[in-house]
Order: C-alpha cells, then sequence, then structure tokens
C-alpha cells in the first residue's frame, strides 16, 4: 500500500506524460539522425557540435560557402530535410532556436535559415523564414512578407509556429511567437500548393551572389499538435530564491524527396525551387493559442491543492489502519 502510494503522489506532482509530440529534432541524439536526410557538399557544413546550444547538449552548426551547391540547384545551400506530415488539413505546433553569429553576413538578398518546402514543381517554397539584410523575415505562398524584424546577432532567437496547413485560403492559418512574444496574429492564407505535400528543411540556404562565408546555429525544434508541448520547461529557480507566494500563479513554460532540383530565381526574395516526395497525413486540431498569449501557467496535476489532496488521502488511509 505505501509503495502504491508513493507511486501515485510522483504521478500527481510530475502529472501525465505529453502524447501531442509528433517530432523532434533537437540534434540530442547527438548526431543528424533524427532527419530524413542531408543536403550538404560535406560533412564539416553540417557540424552537430556542443557549444553554443540553446538548450540540452547538442546543437547543429551550419556552413555555407560560396560554391556550395549539393544539389545542383540555384543558389548555395547546406541544410539537413525531414520528411514529416504537412499534408492538406494538418495542424501543428512548431518551436525551435537559430543564432546568427556576431560576423554573419549583411547582405541586401535572401538568406534562407527555414522553410517548409513542397513536393511539386515549381517555384519558391510556400512557407520561408529568412534574413535580408539586417531583417528576419518570414514569406508565404503570396509571395509576400507577412513579418519582419530587425535581426539581432550574437543571440537566440526562439520561434513558435502555428500552422493550419492548406491550399485553401479560408482554411489555412499561421500564428507567430518570436522570443516569446507574439509577432503575428492569427491570419487567413494559404500555406501550401494544391495537389502538394510540404517538408521541413533546416540550415542555409543562400543566393549564390553572397561571397562571405555564413554561419547559422540552430537547436530545439519540436513538432506537437498542442501549444503547451512544444514550450521549453520552466526554470528551476535557484536555492536563493524566495517561494512563489500561494496567491500568485506560478509560470509555467508549458519518405525523403531524392535530391530535389530548384529553377534558377531572381529578385529580394528567396529563388523559386522544384521537388517531389510523399508523405503521410497527420492530426488535425483547434486553436489552442490562448494559453502563450495569457501567460504560462501550471497543470492541475502538479498543483498545490493536488499535493494537499494526496496527503489528505494518506492520512486517512494511515488513520484506518490504526483503527
Amino acid at each position: 500500500m505505501r509503495l502504491l502510494l508513493v507511486s501515485l503522489a510522483v504521478l500527481l506532482v510530475s502529472g501525465p506524460a505529453s502524447a501531442s509530440v509528433v517530432w523532434r529534432g533537437d540534434f540530442e541524439t547527438g548526431d543528424r539522425s533524427q532527419y530524413s536526410t542531408s543536403q550538404m557538399v560535406s560533412a564539416d557544413r553540417l557540424q552537430v557540435v556542443t557549444s553554443p546550444v540553446a538548450e540540452g547538449r547538442y546543437a547543429l552548426k551550419a556552413t555555407v560557402k560560396q560554391g556550395d551547391n549539393p544539389i545542383n540547384a540555384s543558389g548555395n545551400r547546406n541544410e539537413v530535410v525531414h520528411w514529416g506530415n504537412e499534408t492538406e488539413g494538418t495542424e501543428y505546433y512548431y518551436r525551435w532556436k537559430v543564432m546568427f553569429p556576431t560576423d554573419y553576413p549583411s547582405v541586401r538578398t535572401w538568406q534562407l535559415f527555414t522553410q517548409w518546402h513542397h513536393d511539386g514543381c515549381c517555384g519558391s517554397p510556400p512557407v520561408e523564414f529568412y534574413v535580408y539584410g539586417d531583417e528576419l523575415r518570414l514569406r508565404l505562398t503570396n509571395g509576400a512578407d507577412v513579418w519582419t524584424a530587425p535581426l539581432v546577432r550574437g543571440v537566440w532567437n526562439e520561434f513558435v509556429f502555428h500552422v493550419k496547413w492548406s491550399s485553401n485560403p479560408a482554411v489555412g492559418f499561421i500564428e507567430l511567437w518570436h522570443n516569446r512574444e507574439k509577432a503575428l496574429a492569427k491570419r487567413s492564407l494559404a500555406t501550401m500548393y494544391a495537389g502538394t505535400q510540404n517538408y521541413l528543411k533546416l540550415g542555409l540556404y543562400r543566393n549564390n551572389t553572397i561571397t562571405q562565408t555564413g554561419v547559422v546555429y540552430h537547436d530545439g525544434f519540436i513538432q506537437a499538435t498542442q501549444l503547451a508541448d512544444v514550450l521549453p520547461p520552466p526554470e528551476t529557480p535557484d536555492a536563493g530564491t524566495p517561494p512563489v507566494d500561494a496567491g500568485t500563479p506560478a509560470p509555467d513554460s508549458g519518405a525523403t524527396p531524392s535530391s530535389p532540383a530548384q529553377e534558377p530565381g531572381s529578385g529580394s526574395g528567396p529563388a523559386p525551387e522544384s521537388n517531389s516526395g510523399d508523405a503521410s497525413g497527420g492530426v488535425d486540431r483547434g486553436s489552442q493559442t490562448d494559453a502563450m498569449s495569457a501567460g504560462f501557467g501550471c497543470s492541475v496535476a502538479g498543483s498545490p491543492l493536488a499535493v494537499i489532496s494526496l496527503v489528505s488521502l494518506i492520512g486517512g488511509l494511515s488513520l484506518r489502519r490504526r483503527r
């Protein structure tokens, strides 16, 4: 009986395990094995490193030099590829972190660091996170930038991206948080091309006119069907931190396409590409963004109320045994 009660206490305090995480690409395996494939000219261009890291023990260091063209297509690149479940009607939350070193090139042309590409021909990817000059930008199928922000070098940028994948602009939508702040309110638009599927590419893909070496770090990528499961765990206070007042809510942080070929492009935006592939479906869920907007809250399973109830239960059982 005592062992059962201890096990119950651990369950109530820790809370139930997440069941909505679809995939992790956080490099905590110490290599690139979480990803379907890599497009790189050599292994030194996509290194799993122990410093710098945003979380855990490992991160990806993506390096691109002028002339790096592993798939004989437009632009220069070195990227990891994950063939996921981004099909018509699926809905996911994504969270990842990116750092641009202090010497990252400032050029007035496109440099993609995260993209969701389509498996059809041709044109630009449906979703492009990229750098232009000294700005971070997000561009979608409509060819317009829907979000921009200043590029701050030498720090980790955290992105939380909520997407309903659909070629129908009345069905598809996006939301974006940047460094825990709401950056883009929920917006309806097409997030994929009709008759295609999307897949993820991380690393660095840029205009081949850039001569400087570019380095980007990626870490902590996670895909889930619930917002709470892409949020990082709450920071543990040190021994000198005073306890939180009982009346104050405690914070809570809640098959691979074969060598895609790209068509050359021009202009200020990323060059169009061409690819083929296949994927399976995902899970369709409703919007779950209130938690992020309202701040981080503690789950009932781990609340003081649950612990008090457990203590009362244990006391009652002990008293009954004495009788």
